[in-house]
């Protein structure tokens, strides 16, 4: 099958290496790519959030499969773009893709459906914003209404430190000032074909910059799957997915058919597990990043089948996608200065001998090729993903790996997945 997969970073490089990990042999294209995923896909010079270019380039190469990774073509309209021409898309339409787009859309959709979730004020000047902290207390929580790739977020005691950043986002729009709810988070899949939703495997990511959850927010510093301490909170992660499947994930993707706005692709779902039960922190509108890292590795099915069958109207015909019992863990590697101000251009060595870690591969999230090598171009340069019997395994695994690579002040957390090694 020929696919084309749009995007640059880290997931869609994991979802390009799942897709050629497939007996089948696909003609995978990306656009527009990095110095990692052209090893495994031809890349393409082409604006991923222009929906003509993108439309164009697909009915030209006969493409079988539009496979859009990051947001901003969603909310851009390129899958409405590809589906109008006939060919099948993985990705919402630019009305469902406001579910990521505007945390405002999502607060209403959830209230709608009835799906759990935090109170929250859309506010539009500093004297709401103001208005909101005081009614909804300490810890504060402000978030961009908009897109602002993962770090649109701050959750802090200090409200000066609150109102800066609400400051930071005014002038371009609303923000929402929401409840803090307190309790640990949990990243769970969900293919859509717009009627029917299949759950894939829980993830748990780090979106601190520093070890023990310390730092700024970031895009996220590495994630790890499954997540066995949910057996004793749920029963079983089994059931944990059976339930956010029935109270979450289908009452949402019924409301926005009901709505005229079908969701076809993947629906993230950002949870957090409250005393007071499963309630949604955020809904993206694509596989996350890194939790795509740690997931995908796991699936047995092929990947090719179930996101033509999202983008076909076909996944009633499937079963619920199996994973192996492995585990897998992930570690960012970060440029200097992330996320404030990545410093960029500088050298990246070792990556032979860290891919030949048994159990190790790279996901490549910012990196290209000069004349002088690989070198870094953005803030989160590698995944280095370790897939082991045991976390422990997996986690010696990916730090072994992480120790032969070079990067100038380069830097990464060291606590990735350790209390669950630990059994904790």
């Amino acid at each position: 099958m020929k696919i084309l997969v749009l995007g640059s970073g880290a997931r869609e490089h994991a979802i390009i290496l799942a897709l050629r990990s497939e007996e089948a042999e696909h003609e995978i294209f990306a656009a527009p790519g990095n110095a990692g995923i052209a090893q495994d896909a031809q890349l393409v010079s082409l604006d991923a959030n222009d929906p003509v270019a993108v439309t164009d380039f697909a009915i030209e190469n006969d493409i079988a499969l539009v496979v859009i990774g990051p947001e901003a073509p969603l909310v851009a309209g390129v899958a409405d773009a590809v589906r109008e021409r006939g060919i099948p898309a993985f990705g919402p339409g630019k009305a469902a893709a406001q579910l990521e787009g505007s945390k405002a859309f999502a607060k209403r959709i959830m209230e709608a459906a009835g799906v759990p979730t935090g109170r929250a004020v859309r506010a539009y000047s500093r004297g709401e914003v103001e208005s909101a902290l005081d009614q909804l207390g300490t810890p504060y929580v402000v978030k961009a209404d908009g897109l602002a790739a993962g770090k649109g977020v701050i959750v802090t005691s200090d409200r000066d430190a609150a109102l800066a950043h609400a400051d930071e986002y005014l002038p371009s729009g609303p923000v929402l000032v929401e409840e803090y709810l307190d309790g640990a988070e949990v990243s769970l899949f969900f293919l859509s074909d717009g009627d029917h939703v299949l759950p894939l495997s829980p993830a748990q990511d780090y979106k601190r910059l520093l070890d023990g959850d310390e730092g700024p927010n970031t895009g996220g510093m590495g994630a790890y799957s499954p997540l066995p301490w949910l057996d004793g909170r749920f029963g079983s992660e089994q059931e944990f997915v059976d339930l956010v499947t029935r109270d979450i994930a289908e009452p949402v993707i019924r409301q926005l058919d009901a709505e005229g706005t079908p969701f076809i692709g993947l629906l993230y779902a950002g949870l957090i597990l409250t005393d007071g039960g499963v309630k949604v922190i955020e809904f993206n509108a694509r596989f996350g990043d890194p939790e795509t890292q740690v997931v995908l590795p796991r699936l047995v099915d092929p990947l090719s089948e179930l996101l033509l069958a999202a983008a076909s109207g076909t996944l009633e015909d499937l079963p619920r996608p199996a994973f192996a019992t492995d585990v897998a863990v992930t570690v960012v590697l970060a440029s200097e200065g992330y996320p404030a101000a990545p410093v960029t251009g500088r050298a990246l060595t070792g990556l032979r001998e860290a891919s030949d870690v048994p159990g190790v591969h790279l996901a490549h999230a910012a990196t290209a090729e000069t004349d002088g090598g690989l070198v870094a171009t953005g803030g989160r340069v590698l995944n280095v993903v370790g897939v082991g019997t045991t976390f422990m395994e997996a986690r010696e695994r990916v730090y072994r790996a992480l120790g032969q690579i070079e990067l100038e002040g380069g830097h990464h957390r060291t606590d990735i997945a350790a209390r669950v090694a630990a059994g904790l």
